[in-house]
């Protein structure tokens, strides 16, 4: 009996034994069976590891960190808009906001990189499109690009491919008979939509009044145009300044951000602009300046081996050139109109350089003279220094002849006398028609 017993106790302990070795070898928990304890905590933990395992109903496959779909198995869309910025290294694009000057954000919706290829999206274009927040906003659908379904929208001509003509349509800029700044610049350097502009300033000679008197009066006279005004390496009031004296897009780096900043705010722009001129529209882009964005990427290119006068690398000019050269008349419509500021005698050698490789890239040019701005004479435009090349495209027959007289005559005075004669002429009438009639 004790031995019948024996072998009683003996065969109800092996299951348990076995069973023991086979949680350590499925569940890796490694070791021997323990007792009652240990075993029930294995399965619990087995228990624990199946419910992991299996995916729930409604939820993405391998339990990761996306949001659950809706109800109908849809993710939740977001519409997202901005402008288009896909020349950035890595994966994506992104969508980037004016009111932050097109520079990065961590709130950027992204842009897939095989959307923007299958679509020929450039950069610059306005995006209205649905994104998946998956803890980041991820664009899955385009709806529209620059206000056109995104299959007609790659139709469009490329800038880069548009007939560049001489301007021909000439952009006044007199508003009243009191504003003589404008009427000045009206007869002695016009303006056509498609001008590249070059201001000559040396320091407090009045060149940001000037580039805001031109852009209230472009806003005041041609609403339909697209007004920029592009501040790089700016004082940040300055930037405060213009936002509220214009009516216009203003986007700014200020002094307090990194060469990098100005860069990507300048491409961005020019992008932009690019992307309204293939649609039709004149476009008019006031940059100030054009020394300090040369600067800026003279400090962020990479070295040439090769160092100009001035400590400036022979590679860092080419951008900005290209980005002022940008400005065009085109023949299939649409224009680019960039005036630009070039800042001289500032005691900077690099300056004067950049100045000397700039000087007979524009077909208009106004220079300011510090002798007169000491007199307090507005504008301290240096007449014999300033002028439009072609100019005879934009005044009618008559009004060319009366100018041609008008400058002929005041080449027989030094620069202060000049201006002041002029001035005092121009105030006597009441718009530059009168005065031209009565010349």
């Amino acid at each position: 009996m004790m031995a019948t017993n024996e072998l009683g106790a003996e065969m109800s302990e092996r299951p348990e034994s076995v069973s023991g070795g086979a949680a350590s070898e499925v569940g890796g928990e490694g070791g021997t069976a323990g007792g009652p304890g240990q075993e029930g905590q294995r399965k619990r933990r087995r228990r624990r590891r199946g419910k992991r395992g299996t995916a729930q109903p409604g939820a993405p496959a391998g339990g990761g960190q996306e949001a659950a779909p809706q109800a109908g198995g849809q993710a939740q869309l977001l519409q997202v808009e901005g402008i288009l910025d896909s020349e950035i290294r890595g994966p994506n694009a992104f969508l980037r906001r004016a009111e932050k000057n097109y520079l990065p954000t961590p709130d950027d919706p992204e842009v897939p990189k095989h959307l923007v290829q299958r679509l020929r999206l450039r950069p610059g274009a306005r995006l209205i499109a649905h994104a998946q927040s998956k803890g980041k906003l991820v664009v899955q659908r385009i709806d529209t690009v620059d206000g056109l379904p995104p299959e007609q929208a790659w139709n469009r001509p490329d800038f880069s491919g548009l007939t560049v003509i001489d301007p021909v349509r000439r952009i006044r800029l007199e508003t009243t008979g009191k504003e003589s700044l404008t009427r000045v610049l009206d007869l002695i350097s016009p303006i056509g939509f498609g001008q590249r502009a070059l201001i000559v300033a040396p320091p407090k000679t009045g060149k940001t009044i000037m580039l805001q008197r031109i852009a209230q009066a472009i806003s005041t006279n041609y609403p339909d145009a697209h007004l920029m005004v592009l501040l790089v390496d700016e004082r940040p009031e300055e930037v405060t300044d213009m936002r509220r004296s214009i009516k216009g897009e203003v986007l700014a780096s200020s002094s307090d951000r990194s060469s990098a900043d100005h860069l990507k705010v300048a491409e961005m722009t020019l992008e932009r602009a690019k992307r309204l001129v293939e649609q039709g529209k004149d476009v008019v882009i006031l940059l100030d300046s054009i020394t300090r964005l040369a600067r800026a990427y003279n400090k962020e290119v990479e070295s040439s081996g090769r160092t100009l006068s001035g400590g400036v690398d022979s590679k860092a000019l080419e951008k900005p050139k290209r980005i002022f050269g940008a400005a065009r008349n085109c023949e299939e419509g649409g224009s680019l109109t960039i005036i630009g500021t070039a800042l001289i005698d500032t005691g900077s050698r690099m300056d004067e350089v950049i100045f000397e490789e700039f000087k007979g890239t524009g077909n208009m040019e106004v220079t300011l003279d510090r002798m007169l701005a000491e007199k307090r004479m507005f504008p301290a435009i240096n007449i014999p220094q300033s002028g439009t090349r072609k100019e005879e495209k934009l005044f009618s027959q008559l009004e060319y002849d009366k100018v041609r007289l008008l400058r002929v005559a005041l080449s027989n005075y030094k620069p202060v006398e000049a201006m002041e004669k002029l001035l005092t002429k121009v105030n006597e009438f009441r718009s530059n028609d009168e005065f031209l009639n009565a010349v």
